[in-house]
């Protein structure tokens, strides 16, 4: 055998070797949890398209376009109590808004999410912008934590410095579910977006309050409110640039009693017949008709 033969040989088997090698790691690694576990995950493409839902309701673009916004989904299921978790209940309202705004006629509704999904909160607020909304509905349960005798539905609008300290905390909290293993989902710093918010929202948070007052006069001796119902905080949801957007604690799932209405059919349907008289006022005072 020539030198050279033998040259090419010796590196054929070295290669053959280190592969064979590699593929018993690998068999190894995987047949043998006690010895280490690989899991292979499909990541999603970066850049990729956000998924946009289905617009119901009448076919004229000219209709104006409600989103509404089951909170939490998926691996997220926000705050839990008296055996309901908050993923439940806001999908449950949300599914109830819906139905109530399409009997009523007129308007056109898009949910953000229909399914126990998870979305981050960026890609929530974009499908509204995308999809060209009139109005942006986050739907959430609120958490008193131990004090399970607070109760009532509050509803929130943005601002740049939250109004209390109630409201900070409460703007943390849901601010967290747009992190998956401790890595920000959000491209924007709270400093930066606070500066956009400033040079252009101011239309959009008038607005914004028109419709939390609104709700709030129609659902007078209909439904229960927080003893301070109307607060602003700094919730990423909200951060729109250019459609009126309300977050609607619906009440505190920490409180028995509030968390049995939320999940109870009339409870949905009260909540529903309120925002949809809400919603069609606000609309009403939009065009002047």
């Amino acid at each position: 055998m020539s030198p050279r033969v033998q040259l090419w040989l010796a590196v054929f088997v070295t290669v053959a070797s280190i592969a064979g090698l590699g593929a018993f790691i690998v068999e190894t690694i995987l047949t043998h949890p006690g010895h280490g576990y690989a899991v292979r995950l499909q990541l999603p493409a970066a850049g990729r398209k956000i998924g946009l839902p289905k617009i119901e309701g009448p076919q004229d673009a000219s209709r104006p376009l409600v989103v509404i916004d089951a909170g939490h989904g998926g691996h997220d299921p926000g705050a839990s109590g008296a055996g309901y978790e908050e993923k439940v209940l806001t999908l449950g309202l949300a599914q109830a808004l819906r139905d109530r705004l399409l009997a009523g006629g007129g308007i056109r509704v898009a949910m953000t999410r229909d399914t126990d999904q998870f979305l981050a909160l960026a890609e929530r607020r974009k499908i509204a912008r995308i999809l060209g909304a009139g109005l942006f509905i986050s739907i959430h349960a609120d958490s008193a934590g131990e004090k399970s005798g607070i109760t009532g539905a509050t509803i929130y609008t943005l601002s740049a410095k939250a109004s209390d300290e109630t409201a900070a905390r409460l703007a943390a909290r849901e601010n967290r579910a747009d992190r998956v293993n401790g890595v920000a989902l959000e491209g924007q710093s709270d400093a930066v977006s606070a500066i956009l918010v400033d040079l252009s929202q101011r239309r959009v948070r008038e607005e914004s309050a028109e419709l939390a007052q609104l709700i709030i006069r129609e659902g007078v001796g209909q439904m229960d409110f927080h003893t301070t119902p109307r607060r602003s905080a700094a919730f990423a949801v909200l951060k729109s640039a250019d459609v009126p957007s309300v977050l609607f604690e619906a009440g505190y799932i920490t409180n028995p009693e509030d968390a049995r209405r939320l999940a109870s059919n009339s409870g949905r349907e009260r909540f529903a017949e309120v925002v949809d008289r809400a919603v069609r006022a606000y609309f009403a005072r939009q065009t002047g008709v």
